[in-house]
């Protein structure tokens, strides 16, 4: 089965791919100069972080370009499914049992693990592609307008956090709950408006795009990215309340 793929969802491709993986990078590099301990030990823990990511990253394009998702070519299979929940299950499991990633989160302002999704915000493309009857409504418009919405609001909340204004906490807990909320309505509504076992929604307009390359990147390595990097936020903002209801215990016993 054929699949036309438009001209300028190709073009755009590249920075929807380039942007989340360089900002991240970023982070590993400056959060692990960050870390203290001595430069050996800084430079191998951003080298092997880096190459996890961009390891990961190569595999995704491979499986994606190969047609591994393509719904049509695996019709009683949901192998997008796969896709995405083995990167999240083995990202979160790696970043809660992994010392090196740990030290990193620690070492990061939370300003800076919030701003970083402002990526979010190229989730327009959904919108493109559904105004010229690529993507069927009920997918592209909760997974365009959600994404654009949480990268505009990274921005706001991480601009909130860099200035120490009061709630900003609580907004960067609520930010992280939308983002995530929005990743799983987009999930549920790709699974339900693309062919096979789940295709109840959108028959007469079925989600083929989401599974062919390279719009299937986005599914199945920049959503699980993101899920990541809210959990990171998740768990910076429970070490930070930690480390606040610790100096308030320290205060009240006098210690």
């Amino acid at each position: 089965m054929n699949l036309i793929i438009p001209d300028y969802l190709s073009a755009f491709d590249p920075v929807m791919r380039a942007l989340p993986v360089l900002l991240t990078l970023m982070l590993i590099w400056v959060g692990s100069f960050r870390i203290p301990a001595h430069a050996a030990g800084r430079i191998a823990n951003a080298v092997i972080l880096s190459g996890i990511l961009l390891g990961w990253l190569a595999l995704a394009e491979y499986l994606g370009a190969q047609n591994v998702y393509w719904t049509p070519n695996h019709p009683n299979v949901p192998t997008i499914a796969f896709g995405i929940l083995i990167p999240i299950v083995a990202g979160l499991w790696f970043m809660f049992r992994s010392e090196r990633v740990t030290r990193l989160i620690d070492a990061l302002p939370l300003s800076w693990l919030v701003g970083i999704q402002f990526y979010r915000a190229l989730g327009i493309v959904f919108l493109a592609l559904w105004a010229d009857g690529y993507l069927p409504w009920q997918f592209a418009l909760p997974a365009g307008i959600g994404d654009v919405a949480t990268g505009i609001l990274a921005l706001i909340v991480a601009a909130m956090l860099f200035r120490g204004m009061p709630g900003a906490n609580h907004a960067a807990y609520a930010w992280c709950l939308f983002g995530i909320a929005d990743l799983v309505v987009a999930i549920a509504m790709g699974a339900l408006t693309s062919p096979g076992l789940l295709h109840f929604v959108s028959s007469d307009n079925p989600n083929m795009l989401v599974t062919a390359y390279p719009l299937v990147m986005i599914p199945t390595f920049a959503v699980p990215l993101s899920i990541i990097l809210h959990g990171a936020c998740l768990w910076k903002l429970r070490r930070m309340r930690e480390g606040r209801e610790g100096n308030q215990s320290s205060v009240i016993f006098g210690t």
